[in-house]
């Protein structure tokens, strides 16, 4: 009897191990950066007369907008205008566009109320969603609705997307899983896995700075808006879906 009662337990195991294997194996993940935006890379790699016009979009609210110590906006020291630099300096026969449509103060509600006459009308090649610092007003459901609305118009026009997760807030709970802006980040990164588009998780980041002993002021011009060292973070993972492998 025990015998049949351990080999019933090792069965059971055993079931449940390759039930988890199979579902780590089958769930959706985020794009992979080393392949995803490879037709990209490769016509900004093109030189004149091949080359054409690439249109990267920057959607969202005040941080991609540019704002530092409100009402200041400080444009070429925020993270589109820096990922443009970043992208040129990789691919110097590239012809781009980094058009910014990002509006401070704005939740991903209104953002996808004007997607259309804003976004698409600029024919992005690619187009980044950064909202989820406003998006804590109005909660995770109606945030989770107006992301996947662009993500699918987006993705029906053959737009690759990039999602980010919020840039850091002193008032937030950085640590609390709880805190409403780690929960919309995880909202984030289950949506880049949903639909299989890209990530910058910007949090993220922000969280390893302060984890291997830096200050999280070192990082913020307000408490709510990252300065150029903190814009810098998100350039740099940015950047990584952009650049050639070799220069990663």
């Amino acid at each position: 009897m025990n015998r049949i009662m351990h080999i019933s337990a090792l069965t059971f195991m055993l079931g449940s191990l390759t039930t988890a294997v199979a579902a780590e194996c089958c769930s959706p993940k985020a794009a992979d950066p080393n392949t995803y935006l490879a037709p990209i890379k490769e016509l900004l790699s093109k030189k004149w007369p091949e080359n054409r016009m690439i249109n990267v979009v920057c959607h969202g609210h005040s941080v991609p907008a540019g704002y530092f110590r409100t009402p200041i906006v400080d444009t070429f020291n925020a993270y589109p205008n820096l990922l443009h630099k970043a992208i040129k300096d990789a691919y110097p026969f590239a012809t781009m566009n980094v058009i910014v449509t990002a509006i401070g103060g704005e939740s991903s509600e209104s953002g996808a109320a004007r997607f259309e006459k804003d976004v698409l009308v600029h024919k992005p090649d690619v187009l980044l969603i950064d909202y989820s610092s406003n998006d804590r007003r109005m909660g995770l459901k109606r945030a989770e609705a107006a992301w996947t609305e662009m993500i699918k118009k987006a993705q029906v026009q053959g737009i690759k997307t990039i999602l980010l997760t919020p840039t850091a807030d002193q008032s937030s709970r950085m640590n609390d899983p709880k805190d409403p802006l780690n929960q919309h980040a995880e909202q984030v990164r289950r949506l880049a896995a949903q639909f299989q588009v890209g990530l910058v998780d910007s949090l993220a980041e922000f969280k390893a700075y302060v984890n291997k002993g830096g200050k999280l002021e070192d990082l913020m011009a307000q408490f709510n808006h990252p300065n150029r060292k903190g814009h810098d973070l998100v350039v740099a993972a940015a950047a990584k879906w952009f650049l050639p492998q070799a220069e990663k």
